[in-house]
């Protein structure tokens, strides 16, 4: 890889409970999840300012986004940018339950559902 072109990265931090988006090593954002049974459920994303202008919030989404649903599991996107970038890629359609977000904003947090592994 030539030394101009960044290294970027994006992991599965499950202590955390989000994935994480690193540029040549620095930790440059994240999508946090919370995981509910067969959902997963975005909360927030963030990018630091230094890396901003630079794709990497699509980037996370895409590489997330594709880790989840290929476990099988229900996307729930309660993070406005995860909200908004799903509706741009209808690729991701049959995975997504926008009820559930619903139900998470008005503050059902599926407290009867078992808490899942956060090995998603």
């Amino acid at each position: 890889m030539s030394a101009d072109v960044p290294a970027i990265e994006v992991v599965n931090n499950s202590h955390e409970h989000r994935y994480e988006i690193l540029r040549d090593g620095a930790l440059a954002g994240f999508t946090e999840y919370r995981v509910r049974g067969n959902r997963v459920v975005f909360i927030h994303t963030e990018i630091d300012d230094a890396f901003a202008g630079q794709g990497l919030a699509g980037i996370l989404a895409r590489q997330a986004l594709d880790a989840v649903a290929a476990t099988g599991a229900t996307i729930v996107p309660v993070c406005p940018f995860i909200a908004s970038w799903l509706r741009k890629h209808p690729e991701f359609e049959g995975k997504v339950s926008w009820d559930d977000a619903d139900r998470w904003i008005a503050g059902d947090h599926f407290l009867s559902d078992p808490v899942g592994s956060d090995g998603v």
